[in-house]
């Protein structure tokens, strides 16, 4: 086993862990009265975050690099032969996302070029699910042949007159290279397909990984896709190069567009084919030394740390992985890439979402803590009162009976005023949500597009690109500043019930929207990027632009839809914790009023009561602990080994 598919194997264990030990603290805070709506929607939230995890790698690289090779050989060697097309010249075509998803057979699906004269991005298609606009190829996992046969689709070109490819924003007669793409017949070569996403059933895809297989960078420059969102949202890029070339200009213009503006410290440079430099007339040291050479020259013209550079030979990397051939496999560089990929990749992953299972499972069990707490305070009441009840004659029951009957009443009071409350927030709370709502988003990116359609030049789209974001930035920041008013009245109310109540709870966590208007920010950059590099006029692409606005609108609505669904999770959680212990506080007046009242009705109850009440104060004080305990396992899940253990003590 690979030191990547190790890692891989690690990380998909310690997930399942955290799932099981999240099922055990739900199911212990179900037993114990303790789960709410609130611990319901974290439970779900670290469920999410688990389930959907995806481990993003984009290779990046221009034609006949050995980028698909390199795929081949880091994660299909198993098979015992190349599945990914690979020879010399062109392989990938289009954009090819290596995913699995479980819910759907093992399967290509292929998105048709012609899509493209849609105003949808590939987003949109993808979040449509197979319609009729995908055409699908079953997939055999058992047959190599039939999986290599099915793989070569992906490949697939049509040639078609330029006319059309011109419309497709595929060719333009300007370009310095437009003579070379028309044959003799007249005819341009394109790609049959957009974007196509293999759902394979491979052991590292089943861990959440996404490979994804870019084309050179012509294809890059007419894809917005790729420049706007799945390059963007890779986790490590990896950008491959040519061990015998080096970095030609092609490939630095590859390097500064698409990976060296958001993606340096993320990157990974790749100088492959170094089995080029193998000469036999020359000593293993000369070869070592140009190999180093190209090495440092490499980095200081992407302008990386030399240590990024990775100089390897994926085809006899593959050869050596499919034969056995530690010796060839050591020589080629890939055992050490690998490495050092896991190590880029896996970690930091890891990272991120344990930060975010750590934030959820200290919130559910701060949340059941305080229902604890409230419980302990109220139960330690009626035990000061019980034990004060001792020797006591009827009249001094009936006058305490009396004085807990107006703290209960006296409370039913304020629910009255904290419902008159519930009301304000409420009313606040649904004109938050209403100035945020996705279709006067749309609504704003329709107009937006139609002015856009007017604009001949680059320079005057720049202008409404920004006024465009600017526009979309004030309703982030004016609900923002609206959720920092509701934010002031929550807060008060809190006060008010620890002061009035005896309540313990914390102020409640501040919602801020400054990450939406980063991710703005960034799209909006990245918008300026991608026009940057297709500097023509307008006129001549148009479908380019059309294009380009399709992925850019559905990057923006996914960041609004990520603003809804955050600020209604928010609205619902700062409140959570004061119901819940408004309910809990009046659960246990009525049990003080209940209990004095079966004591004045029989004295002889007053004991038994006590201990009862003693009983239930150790069994809370026992919870506490475990509480703590659950929540420590969630963020360090049990082995195994340590669970056996766990499940005998």
């Amino acid at each position: 086993m690979t030191t990547l598919a190790h890692q891989f194997e690690q990380y998909g264990a310690w997930r399942t862990g955290v799932l099981q030990s999240l099922a055990e603290f739900q199911s212990w805070l179900q037993q114990h009265d303790l789960y709410d709506a609130q611990a319901d929607d974290r439970v779900q939230r670290i469920q999410n975050v688990l389930r959907s995890d995806r481990l993003k790698v984009a290779f990046i690289a221009e034609f006949s690099r050995g980028k698909s090779e390199l795929i081949n050989a880091i994660f299909f060697a198993d098979y015992g032969r190349r599945i990914l097309p690979s020879s010399a010249g062109r392989t990938t075509m289009c954009p090819t996302e290596l995913r699995y998803d479980e819910a759907e057979p093992p399967c290509i699906r292929l998105l048709p070029i012609e899509t493209r004269l849609q105003d949808a991005s590939t987003a949109d298609f993808l979040e449509a699910g197979p319609s009729a606009h995908w055409h699908t190829v079953p997939l055999d996992p058992s047959s190599p042949e039939g999986m290599l046969e099915a793989f070569q689709h992906v490949v697939q070109t049509v040639r078609v007159p330029p006319q059309q490819a011109e419309a497709l924003g595929l060719y333009h007669e300007s370009d310095p290279d437009a003579a070379y793409a028309v044959d003799a017949e007249g005819m341009v070569e394109i790609s049959r397909w957009r974007h196509a996403v293999i759902n394979f059933p491979h052991p590292l895809l089943r861990q959440g990984l996404v490979i994804l297989d870019t084309p050179g960078l012509n294809a890059i420059g007419t894809e917005p896709e790729l420049t706007l969102r799945l390059i963007p949202d890779a986790h490590v890029v990896v950008f491959v190069l040519a061990a015998d070339a080096g970095v030609t200009k092609s490939d630095l213009e590859l390097w500064r567009t698409h990976v060296d503006a958001g993606h340096r410290r993320g990157c990974l440079a790749v100088l492959n084919k170094i089995d080029g430099l193998w000469d036999p007339l020359r000593q293993p040291s000369e070869i070592a030394g140009e190999i180093g050479r190209q090495v440092s020259s490499t980095a200081q013209v992407l302008g990386i740390e030399q240590a990024r550079v990775y100089p390897v030979s994926a085809q006899k990397g593959l050869v050596a992985k499919v034969t056995h051939d530690d010796a060839l496999l050591g020589r080629s560089g890939l055992p050490e890439f690998e490495h050092v990929l896991s190590d880029q990749l896996i970690p930091r992953r890891r990272d991120i979402v344990s930060d975010q299972v750590h934030r959820q499972a200290q919130d559910m069990a701060r949340a059941a803590q305080q229902l604890l707490q409230s419980r302990r305070r109220d139960i330690v009441e009626q035990l000061f009162e019980l034990r004060g009840l001792r020797g006591k004659n009827h009249a001094m029951v009936k006058h305490m009976l009396m004085r807990v009957q107006g703290e209960k009443d006296e409370f039913e009071q304020s629910i009255s005023k904290f419902q008159a409350l519930r009301l304000v927030f409420g009313r606040h709370s649904a004109d938050i949500i209403k100035s945020l709502q996705l279709r006067d988003v749309r609504r704003t990116m329709r107009a937006a597009r139609e002015q856009m359609k007017e604009r001949f030049f680059s320079r005057g789209l720049r202008e409404d690109m920004d006024a465009l974001f600017a526009q979309l930035t004030a309703l982030v920041t004016d609900a923002d500043s609206k959720i920092g008013q509701l934010h002031q009245l929550i807060e008060s109310m809190y006060r008010r019930f620890n002061a009035e109540h005896g309540f313990t709870l914390p102020a409640p966590m501040q919602f801020t929207a400054e990450r939406y208007v980063a991710e703005l920010q960034e799209t909006l950059r990245l918008v300026h990027a991608h026009f940057g590099t297709v500097s023509m006029l307008t006129r001549s692409r148009p479908q380019l632009v059309q294009n380009a606005f399709s992925t850019m609108a559905s990057r923006v609505l996914e960041n609004f839809r990520d603003l809804n669904r955050d600020i209604e999770v928010w609205l619902k959680s700062v409140m959570t914790p004061l119901e819940a212990q408004v309910r809990e506080h009046q659960k246990q007046l009525r049990r003080r009023v209940d209990s004095i009242e079966r004591i004045h009705e029989a004295t002889d109850t007053l004991e038994s009561r006590i201990a009862q009440l003693e009983e239930v104060l150790n069994g809370l004080d026992e919870r506490s602990g475990k509480i703590e305990g659950f929540a420590q396992r969630l963020l360090r899940p049990a082995t195994g080994t340590e669970q056996a253990s766990l499940a005998v003590a």
